[in-house]
């Protein structure tokens, strides 16, 4: 599972997205962006953030390192922003860290990634449905010259079907990706000839290995899925099945 911390201290809120995260101080003597499982998102949120975050990092893009930070109630009470208590309250236990990069600057374009790391987040996307990199938000942030991969807790948006549909791998699979509106569009090489490279490297073994680090308490039980690990095989299940279908999934570079 991810390394479990402890928050000693909430420093800030940071009101840039919907969910309301914030920094945190932890007893590791690291600072971290605090995703909390009281926000709207849901606890589903901080499971895709680490499926994908975590393959984006095993096939070599950059992506802040990750943590379990459990958040205890006092540090909620001294909140003064009535907001922002409501929020801590409601998030006490367990929640996701990221590590802060700080003086880091949100993607406007001046500094592209390579066409190939640029073609790489964008297969990542591809794969996992994530519809949220456009120019509006691009969940990128430039840090030391090099491009961070953020905020992926809108991907795999299947598993929010699960209460009422169940888990069915091959509708996901099958589901396309529209590309048109992608941040990195523009920039990145073609995905066709790196897609069996990066689909080997996102084998049965990485997706086990990465389906481990999900803390048992944020994989939501349905009807049809009684424990964490029947959960977990549903994600699994869905992730090998579009891996398998590229040809439903993957941008192809236009010709013109």
């Amino acid at each position: 599972m991810l390394e479990q911390i402890q928050a000693i201290r909430y420093v800030t809120p940071l009101r840039e997205g919907g969910s309301l995260p914030g920094i945190v101080e932890a007893d590791d003597d690291g600072t971290y962006v605090l995703k909390l499982r009281g926000a709207g998102q849901g606890l589903k949120a901080l499971v895709a953030e680490v499926i994908v975050g975590e393959i984006g990092r095993a096939i070599g893009l950059h992506v802040p390192e990750m943590r379990a930070v459990r958040l205890d109630a006092r540090i909620a009470k001294y909140e003064a922003d009535e907001e922002v208590q409501d929020l801590l309250t409601a998030s006490v236990g367990l929640n996701l860290g990221l590590d802060f990069l700080p003086g880091s600057f949100g993607y406007d374009g001046s500094q592209p990634p390579s066409p190939r790391e640029a073609a790489m987040i964008l297969w990542l996307d591809a794969f996992t449905a994530n519809i949220d990199r456009t120019w509006s938000n691009p969940n990128l942030l430039v840090w030391h010259g090099q491009t961070w991969a953020i905020d992926h807790g809108a991907a795999l948006y299947f598993h929010h079907g699960w209460p009422n549909r169940g888990s069915n791998p091959a509708r996901f699979a099958s589901q396309p990706f529209d590309a048109s509106k992608h941040v990195l569009l523009a920039v990145a090489d073609d995905l066709a000839p790196m897609h069996d490279a990066l689909a080997a490297i996102v084998a049965v073994a990485l997706i086990n290995d990465v389906l481990a680090l999900v803390p048992d308490e944020w994989l939501e039980p349905t009807q049809d899925m009684s424990d964490p690990e029947a959960v977990r095989t549903a994600y699994r299940l869905s992730l090998l099945a579009r891996l398998d279908n590229p040809s439903a999934w993957l941008p192809r570079k236009d010709p013109s």
